[in-house]
This record gives C-alpha cells, structure tokens and sequence, in this order.
C-alpha cells in the first residue's frame, strides 16, 4: 500500500466537493451542503485564499481530504491551524489515512510556529473521539461554540 498525501489544486474540486458531501451524509447533514463545485474552485483555490486543502491517495486513489486555515489566539500571541474538515472515504479507514493527514497538518503547524491545532468533533461520533484521544488530543469541554449563518448572520449585521 503506498499512502500518499498532496497539496489539493484546483482541479480537485469536484472531488472535494464528492468527499464533502459523503462527510455531511455521515454527519446526518447533507441536506446543509449547499456549495458547488464553482464555489470550491473560486474560495479554497483563490489566489488570496486563507485555506488550504489536502488530498490523501492510497495506490493512487483518491481516499480522503482535509481542509484548514490559520487561525489566532490571543492569549498565546500566536497563530494556529483550525481543520474544518478531516476525512476518509468509508473503504479506507483503518488504513491510517486520517492519521497520516492528521499528522501532515500537525507538522505544518510545528513548522509554521503554530501555538495550537484544533477542530470540532459532533459529540456523537465516538469512532472520531476515541482517534482522537488514542493520538493525545483533549476535548474542550468548557467552551461551548455558537454559529450565525444565512438570514441571522445577515439580519444581525444590518441592525
């Protein structure tokens, strides 16, 4: 088995895209997936793009992605990596693709002078739990996170 993992380019999108929409139908979401293969091409490969994405191949195919960006913390005056996304195509996990896409963002983040890496798990999904916490990472179970989005995000920023 050779694992390889690549820098996604714009002609990746539709597979991002494909792999997005199997993550949202794993997390019982699907229909909340409203972006298009457009939309992947001009906000994830924009020139001025603040997120990077990474495609996993095993024998050369296509078995998962990830997707981050950098984020800031203020009390450690530092900037992180957020991933949005992690994820590996039910046929190939337990291959260690998402370990190794894991750790790629992880040795990014080392080289980059990164305070932190973090991500946000459905509290339901205990296969992703127990991965996380067999390779050291903590819940944050004091932070409760919140989201505006759509028509409260907007309304809320024209009052």
């Amino acid at each position: 088995m050779k694992l390889v993992i690549r820098r996604a380019e714009r002609s990746d999108a539709a597979l991002i895209l494909a792999m997005i929409a199997e993550l949202a139908e794993y997390e019982k979401a699907l229909h909340e997936v409203i972006a298009t293969q457009q939309d992947i091409e001009q906000t994830l490969f924009a020139d001025d793009s603040k997120s990077e994405g990474l495609i996993c191949e095993i024998d050369g195919v296509p078995a998962g992605y990830a997707v981050f960006f950098t984020s800031y913390s203020t009390w450690l005056g530092k900037n992180g990596i957020y991933l949005e996304d992690l994820y590996v195509s039910p046929r190939f996990r337990g291959q260690k693709a998402g370990k190794q896409l894991l750790r790629h963002i992880a040795k990014l983040a080392v080289e980059r002078g990164c305070g932190r890496l973090e991500w946000s798990v459905l509290d339901w999904n205990q296969p992703a739990i127990d991965f996380y916490k067999s390779i050291g990472a903590a819940p944050q179970d004091e932070w409760v996170r919140y989201r505006m989005e759509g028509a409260v995000l907007t309304d809320f920023a024209a009052s």
